[in-house]
């Protein structure tokens, strides 16, 4: 007998790439379950599934950085008093990713590269030890949200959040729509989605110099001029990010997606100065905010 519920949860994460760097991505998550009935005549109840199984996946890797743990360029060590691990993702040519952060901050993925596949296999692992005995099968799917336009995708950390947004690498695909005078536009849309394709959008208060950071041996000997550096205290501890200058976006506010759909606003309406600009950008799936300027 087979159960399932689909738009399970949405998965908002961030993962390292050899390629591109740290990418903001937003899966969709449905489920499949497999067993006999139980003595309530059920699979296992909805109830549990829409709730037990989605805290399960989101404490797993939602607002988390997925690493890479195989891959090479992945170094992983943790401090003396056990307060964070280090992450040092060495990329060639002053491309390198350097974090320090608490430990529930990361998802590491035994694999050398973050796929929809090896983020299934992951859960599937953590998911399958906490279902009852009659449950016998597991089937996930992760997949984009289908969208008619253009995105981008971009990662982030707000520190005075009071959840797990306060986690200073984690991200999102989101859709950008902008109308100038009432009229949608897609040049710019598309100019905005080539910009921002893999972007860490960071708040000047947080930029920090490198020498004033817990930087690892590999970031003492990496970071400098090419990278840009974050550092901030938030609830769940100290974050701190050196990320490439040329992957990286500085705004004079937080980067809340209220503060994004601003900034995109009134940047369009500097090189726009006659039109009426709204811009209307996502955060993730099916939520975000509209900017005027």
């Amino acid at each position: 007998m087979q159960l399932f519920v689909n738009d399970l949860t949405v998965i908002d994460f961030s993962y390292l790439c050899p390629q591109r760097g740290i990418v903001g991505e937003s899966w969709i998550v449905d489920i499949t379950l497999d067993g006999s009935l139980n003595d309530q005549s059920m699979v296992l109840d909805f109830g549990r599934v829409k709730k037990q199984i989605k805290a399960i996946i989101d404490d797993s890797v939602d607002h988390k950085l997925a690493v890479p743990a195989e891959h090479p360029f992945t170094k992983v060590s943790r401090n003396q008093d056990e307060s964070g691990y280090w992450v040092d993702f060495m990329r060639p040519d002053n491309g390198s990713i350097h974090l320090f952060c608490p430990a529930d901050a990361y998802a590491f993925v035994d694999a050398d590269e973050v796929t929809m596949d090896t983020v299934k296999a992951y859960l599937h692992g953590v998911i399958k030890r906490q279902l009852p005995t009659n449950v016998e099968g597991l089937q996930l799917t992760l997949r984009a949200e289908q969208i008619n336009g253009f995105y981008y995708h971009y990662t982030h950390g707000l520190k005075k959040h009071d959840g797990n947004c306060q986690r200073i690498a984690h991200g999102h695909r989101s859709a950008i729509q902008v109308y100038l005078n009432g009229m949608r536009t897609p040049r710019l849309e598309q100019q905005w989605a080539r910009k921002w394709q893999d972007i860490y959008v960071g708040s000047v208060e947080d930029v920090v110099m490198p020498n004033s950071m817990q930087l690892s041996e590999y970031g003492r000997e990496s970071v400098g001029n090419d990278h840009v550096c974050y550092s901030y205290q938030a609830d769940q501890g100290l974050f701190e990010l050196a990320v490439p200058r040329t992957e990286n976006t500085v705004i004079d506010t937080d980067s809340t997606v209220e503060c994004i759909s601003n900034y995109l606003a009134a940047t369009i309406k500097m090189a726009e100065p006659e039109a009426d600009v709204k811009v209307i950008a996502y955060e993730g799936v099916g939520k975000g905010a509209i900017g005027y300027a």
